[in-house]
């Protein structure tokens, strides 16, 4: 097993920091490192910046777009946009509906959808959730009634991240109530959202935020032409599209900086007149952490070599990057709040100071992250998941 990056891995990772640092426009910057909401704009001037120079879509094959990097040039790739603290581009569409579309669409469907999703034209959002069908996703109730050339689709999604910037979503749907087993009966449709009968409620969250939604179909003609893979198939579809949700949920890159920025905090903030990095109990809990993340960037780096070295994607245990990372991030933002103290109150004009001004986003990123742990699969479905793929348990 070889955990170190070659000298052209090296001389790639500088590239791509070099070019990000360049060309990342400095507004977005700020927001991101400032723990400020992105708008839709500022999501899709981004995906086109990346779009032109071509590094939107680098997992793609080359001939829809991609830029034929291996698994490390792509890890790289991805941990350096953590650093810098460039925004991810929203996975819904760049990640989860073309991958469906590559391995399950038509022909049709991959040139009508996947050049818009390379170049940023389309902001896709995901309809799985359903209010009593989350972790059971089985369970859903949406239905879609063949009618002719078209489906008519009537229920309601939950929890649908950024719905109210979405141009299309893909959901799952029940086109079959009388299927024997829940996961039979379940297809896969592209629906625009500017079709009438559909609405987007917010649902505001406890840190003030609007980033989750409720949607509703009322009686929404969807052409069969946009049905993924064949009807009653779309449980098939749900779990290709699921394994793509977990290798990069370590965001190794993203937690460096913030550990770097807790670091600062500590160094500025006074305990007793002392800086607080000097406090033992203190310096403790921020070295588990640092260790933590070391653990997790090796682990990532063993799937990496295991994966360049046989060319296949990873197992059942690549779910355990999801869960220390996740679980690393929360540590990060709870460090934080203990760090800064009062100051991290929700909403407060606390004055113009570097860290004051910061730290009046910590409560709501700090509330905002407890969703970690639940996304793409909670971690207690995780473990589940290795014990019995994985551990034979």
């Amino acid at each position: 097993m070889d955990l170190n990056y070659s000298a052209e891995e090296l001389a790639f990772r500088d590239s791509v920091r070099g070019w990000l640092e360049a060309n990342l426009p400095t507004d977005i910057r700020d927001k991101v490192v400032g723990y400020k909401g992105l708008a839709k704009d500022d999501l899709m001037r981004w995906h086109r910046i990346l779009a032109a120079k071509g590094w939107s879509v680098p997992h793609w094959p080359v001939e829809w777009g991609g830029t034929g990097w291996d698994i490390t040039q792509r890890y790289l790739y991805e941990e350096q946009f953590g650093l810098v603290g460039a925004p991810a581009l929203p996975s819904f569409g760049p990640n989860m509906c073309a991958s469906v579309l590559m391995r399950f669409g038509s022909s049709q469907q991959k040139a009508r959808f996947l050049p818009r999703i390379r170049n940023g034209d389309d902001f896709w959002v995901q309809g799985y959730s359903e209010p009593g069908a989350g972790s059971d996703l089985a369970s859903l109730k949406t239905r879609a009634l063949r009618d002719g050339d078209h489906y008519r689709v009537t229920g309601q999604k939950i929890w649908t991240t950024l719905g109210q910037y979405g141009d299309w979503i893909f959901c799952l749907v029940r086109t079959d109530a009388s299927a024997e087993k829940r996961q039979e009966g379940i297809s896969f449709l592209l629906i625009d959202m500017r079709t009438p009968g559909i609405t987007v409620r917010p649902l505001i969250l406890m840190d003030g935020g609007h980033e989750v939604n409720e949607v509703f179909f009322d009686d929404v003609k969807v052409p069969v032409e946009n049905l993924v893979y064949e009807e009653n198939k779309g449980w098939t579809v749900a779990k290709y599209l699921l394994g793509h949700e977990r290798m990069g949920s370590g965001n190794v890159g993203g937690s460096k900086r913030e550990l770097g920025t807790l670091r600062r905090v500590a160094t500025e903030q006074l305990k007793n007149g002392k800086p607080l990095i000097d406090d033992p109990r203190f310096r403790d809990r921020l070295t588990r952490i640092e260790i933590e993340l070391a653990a997790l960037e090796l682990t990532s780096m063993r799937f990496l070599d295991k994966m360049r070295r046989s060319g296949q994607p990873p197992g059942a245990d690549v779910s355990m990057l999801k869960i220390r990372g996740t679980e690393v991030q929360q540590a990060i933002t709870e460090l934080m709040m203990q760090a800064v103290g009062p100051m991290a109150q929700p909403f407060k004009a606390v004055g113009d100071g570097a860290i004051d001004h910061f730290s009046s986003r910590l409560s709501p990123r700090y509330f905002n992250y407890r969703k970690a742990s639940i996304y793409a699969g909670s971690n207690e479905i995780q473990r589940n998941i290795i014990a019995k793929m994985t551990l034979g348990l």
